[in-house]
């Protein structure tokens, strides 16, 4: 094929492995092209806990590497994305002494045993341990055990057997999306000669060339090697790249953000990460002013058809009252409940029981061109499986490794400011340079971090939003021009926490609509048709669900 373009990479999916191994590669001078059906970071990197951890429950299945390792990522991620990870306070509430010391020993010898009971000794074995392996780039203080008064000094209404609890950190990601577009636009940054599509399908292909449709255009690439990073719908890229495999056997992960302000002022600022009855560990914690719960663990065939259904709403809810006997929450609580699949390699017997760590397995396409098919993962990890894709990459092309990312800071985590009074002077600085007051610019930087500062130059005169008063209608144009909007989706539920945060009504979505339309040169059918896309439960209502949308990966 003569017209086909020679370039180094292609990596198909836009989720977090995707868009890690992108940045990493542009790091190093190679010429990539993500490609990605949906949008960045649209498919089970936006349906996550939304936690930097370490998996403290890994220790049970003697998953010691991948537990030190995200450790280690989460310290990291601390300081390159101060702007969206930040120290989260963790409760892991204590029922018993010596409860689950057996059932840890079979866990740890491999045996599907159940744990229900999770006590003092295990748990403090098992913190200890978290903090030996927390020590490298160590930013957050080592865990403490609470007795009954501390832990009522510090959290309302726990259930009355609780009589201890461990206390230590984790970290909290706001905003996942974004942070996996601000890799995409550093990589970009990076190496001027690579590029990231999103809303982009796979037509054909021939030979060793990929045909693939992006905004109206057709283009054909000719790859020296491809990166599948499709998580759950990997054997589907395969597919359609002419490959057959059996490589995934996802598991289904449902979430709640409910409204319930009792709960929200019990949990004081903490999560709390908790074993039920029936042997699962469940948590909640503070959300933009809501409460997270999470989540549940299913086996399923097709990410496909993975929804958030009724049984997982009342198991979520019921967890609670596990821990918070006198708070009842009902699905009139519940505004917004999202789903992914996680992408986990296939394997039999408990899904929970299914290792979270990451490998590569290499098929061939066309004549010879290597797919490096991306499985498992955490999103805690991202950075150090996309740094051993990169280098499996390097290795084929026969290019050396130019940049360590290890202290690689992302998008607006550059250059932020690391205390109070270093956050106040870059406040004052930007308000005065653009005549913005600093609450607006304090608001901005919480939104943005330090690419807040371009966005207030390109909003000196805002008029603030009827539906939504903390934002502008210029500040909605400017992400819609510059940060790869190409739906209204896109706008609400991945640019912006509008969604995530509860805040999404028809009125919402009429007036942000109209927004998106001006900036981006839509139609008035065109703007009707992506508003009545959103995907409300109820006209006028917040509530809403987001699901594993059919087939997230570019394919």
């Amino acid at each position: 094929m003569t017209d086909a373009e020679e370039i180094d990479v292609l990596i198909i999916g836009g989720g977090i492995n995707g868009c890690g191994t992108f940045r990493d590669l542009c790091a190093q001078g190679i010429d990539c092209l993500l490609i990605e059906r949906e949008d960045f970071c649209a498919g089970a990197s936006a349906a996550s806990s939304r936690l930097m951890h370490g998996g403290l429950k890994y220790l049970e299945t003697g998953e010691f590497r991948l537990v030190r390792e995200s450790l280690t990522e989460r310290n990291r991620l601390l300081s390159n994305a101060a702007h969206f990870v930040s120290a989260l306070p963790t409760i892991l509430p204590l029922r018993s002494r010596f409860g689950g010391i057996l059932p840890s020993i079979g866990r740890f010898l491999g045996m599907n045993v159940r744990m229900s009971d999770r006590g003092s000794l295990i748990t403090r074995a098992g913190l200890v341990l978290y903090d030996v392996f927390g020590r490298s780039y160590r930013s957050m203080p080592t865990h403490r055990v609470l007795g009954r008064k501390a832990l009522g000094d510090r959290v309302q209404g726990l259930d009355p057997a609780i009589f201890a609890a461990g206390l230590y950190y984790e970290g909290q990601l706001s905003h996942a999306e974004r942070l996996g577009l601000e890799l995409v636009l550093d990589g970009e940054r990076l190496n001027p000669r690579s590029e990231a599509l999103n809303h982009a399908r796979i037509l054909s292909t021939s030979a060793d060339c990929v045909t693939f449709a992006s905004n109206g255009t057709t283009r054909t690439v000719r790859p020296r090697i491809i990166v599948n990073a499709g998580g759950a719908w990997i054997d589907a890229i395969n597919r359609d790249l002419g490959l057959h495999s059996e490589l995934m056997g996802g598991s289904k992960g449902s979430h709640l953000i409910v409204e319930h302000p009792e709960l929200f002022r019990a949990l004081n600022g903490h999560m709390i990460y908790f074993g039920t009855a029936d042997g699962r560990v469940n948590l909640c914690y503070p959300f933009m002013g809501r409460v997270l719960i999470g989540a549940t663990d299913i086996p399923i065939d097709d990410p496909d058809d993975a929804r958030c259904d009724a049984d997982e709403t009342t198991y979520m809810l019921a967890a609670i009252r596990e821990v918070f006997p006198d708070i009842h929450l009902t699905e009139d609580d519940v505004l917004y409940r999202f789903c992914g699949v996680r992408p986990l390699p296939r394997a039999d017997g408990d899904i929970g029981l299914v290792t979270r760590d990451h490998s590569i397995v290499t098929l061939n396409f066309g004549r010879n061109t290597p797919v490096l098919c991306l499985i498992g993962g955490k999103w805690t990890t991202f950075r150090s499986f996309s740094e051993v894709t990169a280098s499996q990459v390097l290795d084929h092309l026969g290019k050396p490794r130019l940049r360590d990312t290890g202290d690689m800071a992302i998008g607006g985590g550059r250059d932020f400011p690391a205390n109070g009074k270093d956050t106040r002077r870059w406040i004052a600085r930007v308000a005065a340079m653009t005549g913005h007051s600093d609450a607006r610019i304090a608001t901005l930087l919480e939104r943005y971090g330090t690419t807040a500062e371009q966005v207030a130059q390109a909003c000196k005169a805002e008029t603030m939003l009827t539906t939504l008063p903390d934002y502008s209608a210029e500040e909605l144009a400017t992400l819609c021009r510059t940060e790869r909007v190409s739906t209204l989706a896109d706008l609400l539920l991945r640019r912006t926490v509008v969604a995530m945060s509860g805040r999404l009504t028809s009125d919402v979505v009429a007036e942000c609509a109209a927004i998106a339309a001006g900036a981006l040169g839509w139609s008035a059918e065109r703007q009707r048709q992506e508003a009545l896309a959103i995907p409300l439960d109820q006209p006028g209502s917040a509530r809403m669900q987001i699901d594993a949308a059919p087939r997230r990966a570019a394919i």
